[in-house]
């Protein structure tokens, strides 16, 4: 099967770079030409443009930003949609929101094609080592088709039914983490103003009730200083403003998700909108005057996981 994959940022180009070192025909499409020749470098081959990405593939990747950037490698002047017929699918590995999924997947539907919803989650160290999950929304025949590819790209591969279901549970787990991450900033600033030791004050937390994935990443990173986990307020803007609206739309009576919406709003205010999202605890931080720092923590996380396979996960019934 040849691929095409458009978008080579964070966690797209370490998806990409899965495929190409497990032997796929991979060819490439990004805006950043620097990018797109260090994937040649690695064996891939560059397209000039969507449209000639989805002429010489039969399944294509997307793992962009925003909706709008999904939406225009798709359907602008130089998109791949009328490139799309039968034997023909593609994935969008976007964080994006679900009315789009919908629209976007009609239109491939109509032309014969197979359209996937493929959201990822488990941050970009274990994108980087293909073991990281993956959402699949959309009919259980188009799943089985791209399950010897999903399984290479990630380690735990869940089917969550039809188009539309993948992005509403990957904006849920975002706002997730979003919450989790807000917290951890006043509990570990806590801890320093209190003189706790940091080190100790980390791994209380690590091996306690109040453990999360959040805090065994980004807590690390926030202790190191660097405080990059690849991912920026902007985007956590972003998903937490797709969780709220979904929420709303559906008559939620939200209390937590507009709190830490304006939280992030107020850090990109302060920091700019590519500020490193942990680094929330800045605000915190610089109103009592202490730096929260710990020893030993790296400057970002590096997946420990050797690179296996992947494999479905099924829902418990």
């Amino acid at each position: 099967m040849k691929i095409g994959f458009i978008g080579l940022g964070n966690v797209g180009g370490k998806l990409a770079g899965s495929l190409i070192r497990n032997g796929h025909d991979v060819t490439v499409r990004d805006l950043d030409e620097a990018l797109v020749a260090s994937f040649v470098a690695r064996g891939a081959t560059a397209a000039n443009s969507p449209e000639a990405l989805g002429r010489k593939v039969d399944l294509i990747i997307t793992c962009l930003p925003s909706p709008a950037s999904s939406a225009a490698v798709a359907e602008g002047p130089d998109g791949f949609l009328k490139e799309m017929g039968p034997g023909k699918v593609w994935l969008e590995m976007s964080t994006t929101d679900h009315a789009e999924v919908l629209r976007l997947g009609a239109l491939v539907e109509a032309r014969g094609a197979m359209f996937m919803e493929c959201p990822v989650s488990g941050g970009c160290h274990r994108a980087d080592t293909g073991n990281i999950a993956i959402f699949a929304g959309g009919p259980r025949a188009a799943f089985e088709f791209v399950l010897p590819v999903l399984t290479t790209l990630g380690r735990r591969i869940l089917h969550t039914g039809e188009l539309g279901t993948a992005s509403q549970l990957k904006v849920l787990t975002n706002y997730l983490c979003t919450v989790h991450l807000a917290a951890l900033a006043e509990a570990l600033t806590t801890a320093k103003v209190v003189g706790l030791d940091m080190n100790t004050a980390y791994e209380a937390i690590r091996i306690s009730s109040g453990n999360s994935f959040v805090h065994e990443t980004e807590s690390q990173v926030i202790l190191n200083g660097s405080r990059d986990i690849n991912f920026t307020m902007d985007l956590v803007i972003k998903d937490v403003g797709l969780f709220d609206k979904l929420a709303r739309d559906h008559g939620v009576p939200l209390e937590i998700s507009p709190l830490v919406l304006d939280i992030f709003k107020d850090g990109q205010r302060r920091y700019g909108p590519r500020e490193h999202s942990p680094n929330i605890i800045r605000r915190i931080e610089e109103q009592m005057g202490v730096k929260v720092l710990g020893t030993g923590f790296p400057p970002e996380m590096v997946d420990d996981e050797p690179e296996e396979p992947g494999y479905e996960v099924v829902p418990r019934r």
